[in-house]
């Protein structure tokens, strides 16, 4: 003898409303009795269509897939840009050269950022970030896709992988250390081959010494010397207030030692003073002159741009060797002014 099947309404009641103890308030079991339904009758065989029926849970549409490393999603983007042909590279590149559509460069410019990433990973043992590499070498791809002739027989990625190369190794230079290490010709080319040429040289087992390495390198020793100790920790960044004991517990740090090349206060203060009072025994100085005496030390002995003597004489109409007279007769007064200023000083004892 066959079961009795349960009851479908309270199969639906069952899944509908909350268990007790959920956290689920009365509003949201109402909620969930209004949801969208099924048919229960099609599960329990029964053809009654009057029945309640259970809420429908829908599964949302999967979300794409994300990587957390942006460099590795960079590296997903990039498979939606389609290669093309060299050959085919070539034929587009003549077309831009010859309309300037700024379409066709975007297509040479999308179909070699794969290489840009394969040329910047090279160098990620030496900068940490690659994607800052990968930018760079994208503006250096582009200058390629400027300036490509398509016409000399060359392939294009060939020719990029110069200009992409260039633009990452002078990133490298410009942000090794704060400070930067080569900012000359010579100390560029020895800041990409000092190392490598150093370490092929001893591989063969010859001392590399600056004076051969300078000799190989077609630079002067000194800039191999020095360039070694810039590459070297000895020649590295430091922090200025870091304690100079090896304990750490010093309280001298290399930023007290710096030369301070400011003027004293006690020093600006006296200058200062000495021009005010210099000032004041000009002004009193220059009642005692005549109109001649006093444009001989206002335009020749005070001014800033001083004329010549041929110029005073001619204001007034005299020879030059009268003006050398009256400023001698000038500087002469002005220095017994100033000695009777100074006698009248109180004693400093």
């Amino acid at each position: 003898m066959s079961k009795k099947p349960k009851d479908p309404e309270i199969i639906v009641e069952a899944e509908v409303l909350p268990k007790e103890g959920a956290g689920e308030t009365p509003g949201e079991a109402n909620v969930s009795k209004r949801s969208e339904t099924i048919d229960v009758s099609e599960a329990t065989g029964d053809q009654d269509k009057s029945l309640p029926t259970a809420p429908q849970k829908r599964s949302a549409p999967p979300a794409p897939y994300r990587p957390a490393d942006p460099l590795e999603r960079y590296i997903r983007e990039l498979q939606a840009h389609p290669l093309i042909d060299p050959e085919e590279q070539t034929e587009i590149a003549k077309k831009f050269k010859e309309t300037g559509n700024v379409e066709l460069a975007r297509q040479l410019v999308t179909a070699n950022l794969r290489l840009v990433v394969k040329i910047a990973m090279e160098y990620r043992n030496s900068y940490q970030n690659v994607l800052d590499l990968i930018q760079e070498g994208n503006v250096g791809l582009l200058k390629a896709v400027k300036n490509y002739d398509p016409y000399k027989g060359t392939r294009l990625s060939y020719y990029a992988s110069w200009w992409i190369r260039s633009y990452i190794l002078k990133f490298l230079l410009d942000n090794f250390r704060l400070v930067k290490v080569g900012t000359t010709q010579a100390q560029k080319k020895l800041f990409y081959n000092l190392v490598r040429e150093k370490q092929r040289l001893e591989a063969q087992g010859i001392k590399a010494g600056p004076k051969m390495l300078a000799d190989t390198l077609n630079v002067k020793e000194k800039e191999v010397v020095e360039m070694s100790h810039r590459l070297s920790s000895e020649g590295g960044e430091f922090s200025i207030d870091r304690p100079l004991g090896s304990d750490g517990d010093s309280s001298a740090t290399p930023k007290d030692f710096l030369a301070d090349d400011a003027t004293p206060v006690d020093e600006e203060l006296a200058l200062k003073q000495m021009k005010a009072v210099l000032q004041d025994q000009i002004e009193e100085f220059m009642e005692g002159l005549n109109e001649k005496e006093r444009a001989v030390l206002m335009e020749r002995l005070l001014a800033e741009d001083p004329q010549t003597l041929q110029e005073v004489a001619n204001i007034f109409g005299i020879s030059r060797e009268r003006a050398r007279q009256i400023e001698a007769r000038v500087i002469e007064k002005l220095r017994e002014h100033m000695r009777r200023y100074i006698d009248g000083l109180p004693s400093s004892k």
